[in-house]
């Protein structure tokens, strides 16, 4: 199964962590960046507890300067999850 959605979650706060100015959102975007790229290659799906805790650092992002980018992350992320079975 491909997670399109998760790698473009991934370039979409990669993006995000090189345009902001505020370096702690910078290493956290680019943290949840990798975080999102390993979940996109790996074999297996990722359960639903690690896509929320994905989701709950991108909600905390989204007052940043990057908003939009973050917001368009967390819909990716969002759509992926709708797809994975269970909860």
């Amino acid at each position: 199964m491909t997670r399109e959605n998760l790698a473009d979650a991934s370039d979409t706060l990669e993006s995000a962590a090189d345009e902001t100015s505020d370096d702690d959102a910078a290493e956290r975007l680019t943290s949840l960046a990798d975080q999102l790229d390993s979940l996109a290659t790996r074999d297996r799906d990722p359960d639903h507890g690690r896509l929320a805790r994905i989701e709950n650092a991108l909600n905390d992002l989204e007052d940043s300067d990057v908003t939009e980018q973050v917001q368009s992350a967390h819909e990716s992320v969002v759509a992926f999850r709708e797809t994975v079975e269970g909860v």
